[in-house]
């Protein structure tokens, strides 16, 4: 991923016929409105269904039974999920696909849904299409495929009973989180990766106001809280899911 934001840099740079980082930076200043193709150019548009396979069968076998289980005993019927830089909308429609076909039956009383939010309203657009390439599904299992989605030509669209479980909403990872609480927050390979290290410790901060005491947090596979909160633990033997702990100052 920082290959395909450094690829893009670079032909930046050819555009503007800079000659490297610095005469960038100095040009940020001079031209202000320059900003906004910066962040343009550091969206990461890579999402495939299951990506990252450890981490949803994780989710499958420890992760969302025990938030079910915490819903059901306070008395509620929803399990809230919040894919937070959801790009194209793989994240939100795997956990739909894993609750229904795999612990729904488990927990009939209780609905998983799941607000998936980006800044790219591209990826927003393809995300509440629900189309996508084979190449997405290369990592699902063929029952889960043939299951979740109806072919048409060369691509599967999500069928509505497992798109109906997502809301799709544009949403900016700097700025306060939606209206929570939330049982459960997936920000992978996003703010712990871009965001310098403030606005990373900003970022959980507000991560953790927006989750439940006792909800779970997902990041990427090379990804890791900063340092020193307290608000967070190690979820079990995962070194990328942490639970939130009871005591959460909100900022």
């Amino acid at each position: 991923m920082r290959r395909q934001v450094c690829k893009r840099l670079r032909r930046r740079l050819v555009e503007l016929g800079l000659a490297d980082l610095a005469a960038y930076r100095a040009h940020l200043d001079r031209h202000p409105e320059e900003w906004g193709v910066l962040e343009s150019l550091t969206h990461i548009t890579i999402s495939r269904f299951c990506r990252d396979r450890g981490v949803f069968a994780f989710l499958h076998r420890d992760v969302l039974p025990a938030l079910a289980t915490r819903a059901l005993a306070r008395g509620s019927d929803t399990v809230e999920v919040w894919s937070a830089g959801c790009a194209s909308g793989e994240e939100a429609y795997t956990l739909a696909i894993i609750w229904q076909l795999e612990l729904a039956r488990r927990f009939p009383s209780l609905a998983l849904r799941i607000l998936a939010t980006d800044v790219d309203d591209a990826m927003l657009a393809r995300a509440r299409n629900g189309s996508y390439t084979e190449s997405s599904l290369r990592e699902l299992p063929e029952r889960w495929r043939a299951a979740a989605f109806t072919r048409h030509d060369q691509h599967y669209r999500v069928q509505d009973a497992f798109k109906h479980q997502v809301t799709v909403a544009r949403h900016h990872l700097r700025n306060p989180p939606p209206p929570g609480p939330f049982d459960l927050v997936l920000c992978r390979n996003l703010a712990f990766t871009y965001f310098d290290r403030a606005l990373q410790r900003t970022t959980a901060t507000r991560l953790a106001a927006a989750l439940r005491a006792g909800g779970a947090l997902v990041l990427g596979a090379h990804e890791a809280l900063p340092p020193g909160l307290s608000q967070f633990e190690p979820w079990g033997e995962s070194t990328r899911t942490y639970r939130r702990t009871r005591f959460c100052s909100r900022q």
